[in-house]
């Protein structure tokens, strides 16, 4: 164990004796002095990893010198003793970011404890996570073999997102292979049970299919419809990880009464999965009842133009007689004008706010090379978005919300999955760019390496040619075209994609709240 050295500052040092020898002997190295000023120089001078710090001290007090650490030091963990039991000594205590106040008289037990909580919790936190996930990847390994439902499914999804986070937070970075190992495999599990039962999942009127893009609205948002206005924020492109990660800053605002997942639909991409989503209904079902409003893949521009008339037309056939609005935030000040318009939303039974951030940050991370230095892994992806929603009008806007009685549902379309083995495909002009799928006419590839989809009908999917089929990646592959495959396959490699098959893409957050 690296030698952890302490500062302990108390104008009665001497009487210390009996303690600072039984954390000598656990074998804490102790430098000691007997006011507050001294301890402010020793700071400056010599690097600690804990200070003791008596709060009442002649000359320079305990508070004043906790002050003047934290100044040099934000981050020292500082313990304040004192005789006082004095709530406002406490506060102003507490208030400097303190790590630990204890009351005098302390026996040796007592300062073992505090610096056990404090400097060797994280030491503590990883060998428990480390031997903990260790455990828990052979039961997860076992349970892969098991013909599994969706509710098993995203069980063994959560544990994983579970252990990763825990990983991440604990630096273990011994750990990270191994898991890394896991998701392999349980993405290589998870492609054989949608290859299974995907095109079953399809049926509306299937019991035993999971709520999926095209079911989501009535049967899980729709139903929430009541006394107090319901907000639905979909993020697009949010993966469940990223869901957790940000999870902290919104249970403050909120009660978390449901941490569920739905089934994104193939192609998971905006295009199909947020227009299934809105419409409910699949994209073929989508191209027949609205003429001329949907776009196939290779018709020029947007995609997703009529996300507004899809979900009020919804609402007409489930005859769900709401008021409602529509919002969707491109740019920034698209989203501070939603923060403004929060009070006027209230007079609403149902909002929506479709928000594009996360989607927008993916795709930068494969164009501009310093985005992929910033994101430059999963970890680093989470915590990018964690900035980003900490300082977005999104975050503001939930704010305004936790402010009055309302519920709140997070969800997204799809999620996305770090790519990083090429497979080969062949297709003619019109051939999809998209890395994760492919559909058109005339497609060459290794039917072992792609989930195939000879009959676009079958899928929900819009014919756009006769012999039109689709073809997705599973697990973390990517197509490249022969031409050039060394440089693609360098380039898209260890890219965030979306589209294809895995859990990453498809098991995605649905999220309830409550005011508190």
């Amino acid at each position: 164990m690296q030698q952890i050295n302490i500062l302990w500052a108390d104008d009665e040092i001497e009487l210390l004796k009996p303690h600072i020898l039984f954390l000598e002997s656990k074998g804490y190295d102790v430098s000691t002095v007997n006011n507050g000023l001294d301890a402010v120089e020793e700071v400056k001078s010599k690097s600690y990893d804990l200070v003791f710090l008596d709060e009442n001290m002649p000359g320079v007090s305990g508070l004043d010198a906790l002050n003047q650490i934290k100044e040099l030091r934000e981050d020292l963990p500082v313990v304040m003793i004192t005789k006082s039991e004095e709530e406002h000594i406490m506060e102003d205590a507490i208030g400097s970011k303190i790590e630990d106040y204890l009351i005098k008289p302390v026996n040796p037990k007592q300062i073992l404890m505090s610096i056990k909580k404090i400097v060797d919790n994280k030491r503590l936190v990883t060998e428990k996570v480390t031997s903990k996930y260790q455990q828990e990847f052979r039961n997860i390994m076992m349970s892969l073999m098991d013909n599994l439902d969706f509710e098993q499914w995203k069980s063994i999804y959560k544990k994983i997102v579970y252990y990763e986070l825990q990983i991440q937070r604990s630096n273990e970075t011994g750990m990270e292979e191994v898991l890394e190992t896991q998701k392999t495999e349980t993405n290589k599990e998870f492609a054989k049970y949608i290859e299974k039962n995907y095109l079953d999942f399809l049926d509306y009127d299937n019991p035993d299919a999971p709520i999926m893009s095209h079911t989501l609205m009535h049967k899980s948002i729709v139903p929430e419809l009541g006394n107090e206005p319901v907000f639905v924020f979909l993020i697009d492109n949010l993966r469940y990880d990223q869901w957790r990660f940000i999870q902290p800053l919104i249970a403050d605002l909120f009660r978390v009464d449901d941490e569920d997942m739905y089934l994104s639909i193939l192609p998971t991409t905006t295009q199909y999965c947020r227009n299934a989503l809105f419409a409910g209904l699949l994209p073929a079902d989508i191209e027949k009842r609205f003429q001329n409003k949907w776009s196939n893949d290779e018709d020029e521009g947007g995609k997703n133009l009529h996300e507004e008339e899809f979900l009020n037309d919804l609402l007409r056939r489930l005859r769900v007689d709401a008021k409602t609005s529509y919002t969707k935030i491109v740019h920034l000040n698209q989203g501070k004008d939603l923060v403004d318009d929060i009070p006027n939303l209230f007079d609403n039974d149902l909002n929506v706010i479709v928000y594009n951030f996360v989607d927008t940050l993916s795709h930068a991370r494969t164009d501009y090379k310093v985005m992929r230095e910033l994101a430059e892994n999963e970890a680093a992806y989470r915590s990018l978005t964690l900035s980003w929603f900490e300082h977005s009008p999104l975050y503001d806007a939930l704010k305004r919300i936790a402010e009055k009685k309302a519920k709140v549902i997070i969800t997204t379309d799809h999620g996305s999955v770090k790519v990083t083995d090429p497979v080969k495909v062949i297709g003619d002009k019109k051939t999809t760019t998209n890395l994760r799928y492919k559909t058109g006419r005339n497609l060459d590839f290794n039917k072992k390496e792609v989930f195939l989809i000879k009959d676009p009908k079958k899928a929900g999917l819009p014919t756009q040619h006769l012999s039109s089929n689709f073809i997705f990646c599973k697990n973390a592959d990517f197509f490249v075209y022969p031409n050039n495959l060394n440089h693609y396959a360098k380039y898209y490699r260890d890219t965030i994609q979306h589209g294809g098959i895995s859990v990453e893409e498809m098991m995605v957050p649905l999220i309830k709240l409550s005011s508190k």
